[in-house]
């Protein structure tokens, strides 16, 4: 479920305080499951609470996340940090993009979910994914990548050093390696020309 820290529920206390009487807060995610998918925070007024919300209570405090953003926020914590550039509100969510999968699902919905989860999240700092489309009868996924990693010249080393030790290491005995069907030739398709 959601870790909200001590220093976030005292954050919140003090805005509630400001807030018309029984205003909670509610956590959520806009595209659950998806690459576009965001998490955010609002104020819950007592008339926008739904009988299906899963109820999270506090000390000073509750909050409420709807029935479809729920399975997406399994290990989320949201923190209120101060530091020598001020304070902020951070919620982390590694489970907003894919909903987690138990460790007795099919090893394809395991793998997709280390990609997107582990290994997309990394891709994304240059613009890039790669998607699972299938594993071979012998034990080899076999990725296609895209955005800022079609045609980049480092897509080998990516390959080799960090998505397929990583799958390896993850899914021992499971994987044998790790095979990309992406076109990298320049081209009209290249993300970077």
């Amino acid at each position: 479920m959601i870790t909200i820290t001590p220093s976030a529920q005292e954050h919140f206390g003090k805005l509630l305080a400001q807030q018309p009487e029984g205003t909670n807060i509610r956590v959520f995610v806009v595209n659950p499951g998806t690459q576009s998918a965001e998490c955010g925070v609002s104020y819950c007024p007592v008339e926008a609470v739904e009988s299906t919300d899963t109820k999270m209570e506090f000390e000073l405090f509750s909050a409420f996340i709807d029935e479809t953003s729920l399975p997406f926020l399994d290990n989320a914590e949201i923190d209120f940090v101060t530091d020598k550039l001020g304070s902020q509100l951070t919620l982390k969510a590694p489970n907003a993009k894919a909903r987690k999968v138990s460790e007795d699902a099919p090893l394809m919905d395991r793998v997709e979910y280390v990609l997107q989860t582990q290994v997309n999240p990394q891709l994304a700092n240059h613009g890039g994914n790669v998607t699972l489309s299938e594993i071979t009868e012998d034990g080899v996924a076999i990725v296609q990548f895209g955005g800022g990693c079609n045609g980049c010249s480092m897509i080998d080393v990516t390959l080799k050093e960090g998505i397929e030790k990583e799958l390896l290491a993850q899914f021992s005995g499971e994987l044998t390696g790790v095979k990309d069907i992406t076109e990298h030739a320049q081209g009209d398709h290249s993300y970077y020309q």
